[in-house]
């Protein structure tokens, strides 16, 4: 009699996956030295685990020159060539933002510049305006406490990154970056052009200036007072020796009843001889001057 049983499938060893081959060769060693020239230009302190970012995104520089290995690239950094240093920064930043992020900051800014408005025109500064979502929500929230497309008020918005400073200050973009916004906000403060971009409204480019900041350099460009600072998921990225040199440098830039906002993972703990907490990730001088 005919075995009709159907017989096991053979067992298949699965076969083992290859690492992906790399266009290029890039060692500790010139992973070592990204990160010391990161670190001494911008006090950006990259940890090992950002290995194959710092590869992904820096290959693109070494095909751009035509380079075959990063030694070449390293080099042509250390000989100081400004324009491939700003390449570099730029490629090296990470900028994640959007409009009204942290949410709960913007109603305390608003609280603030009205219970200020005696003092006259009042000045903010942020500090990290990546790609300008972020400063842009800063002037929506002055306009709206002063019920005026034209408030008293300056920001200068700042950034290491010169690409996304120029994304910054052309103050327009594209609907999915402005969901969040009412419709009563996006008519007030946008444009909406014919492509269906938005872009923000001439009155308020009135009360922001632009402006390139290494926040390491040994002197700043930006004057204060401020009656309110926005330092907002940049203190992540340094240690603690440069965050703290940072922070001495804020403090006599800020009103005595000024406030610093920072980022939600942040603390000013090792801080607290200039800056006392005063809400969500919102400080005030310790000792006001």
């Amino acid at each position: 009699m005919k075995d009709t049983r159907t017989s096991p499938p053979p067992f298949v060893i699965p076969a083992m996956s290859t690492p992906a081959v790399r266009e290029f060769k890039f060692t500790q060693q010139d992973f070592d030295r990204v990160k010391k020239l990161i670190y001494d230009y911008a006090g950006i302190a990259l940890n090992d685990s950002k290995h194959d970012m710092v590869y992904g995104r820096l290959a693109k520089r070494l095909r751009a020159h035509g380079f075959g290995t990063f030694q070449e690239y390293l080099v042509l950094l250390e000989k100081g060539d400004e324009a491939e240093w700003e390449a570099f920064i730029n490629s090296l930043t990470t900028n994640l933002t959007s409009f009204f992020r942290e949410t709960h900051h913007f109603p305390v800014l608003l609280e603030h510049l009205k219970a200020n408005r005696s003092v006259g025109t009042q000045h903010i500064w942020c500090s990290a305006a990546s790609t300008g979502e972020e400063p842009w929500s800063l002037a929506i929230t002055a306009a709206e406490a002063f019920d005026s497309l034209r408030p008293p008020v300056k920001i200068i918005a700042t950034d290491l990154d010169t690409s996304v400073l120029k994304i910054a200050q052309a103050g327009m973009y594209s609907a999915d970056k402005v969901d969040k916004l009412t419709p009563q906000q996006l008519g007030r403060f946008f444009n909406k052009r014919a492509d269906g971009h938005y872009e923000i409204k001439a009155e308020l480019r009135e009360m922001m200036t632009f402006r390139r900041q290494n926040l390491i350099d040994p002197l700043w460009s930006v004057r204060g007072p401020f009656d309110a600072m926005f330092c907002r998921n940049v203190m992540i990225y340094f240690d603690r020796a440069t965050q703290l040199k940072i922070l001495e440098r804020f403090a006599p830039l800020l009103r005595p009843n000024g406030l610093l906002f920072v980022g939600h993972s942040e603390n000013l703990y090792h801080a607290a001889h200039l800056f006392k907490l005063r809400g969500k990730t919102v400080y005030e001088l310790e000792k006001p001057r």
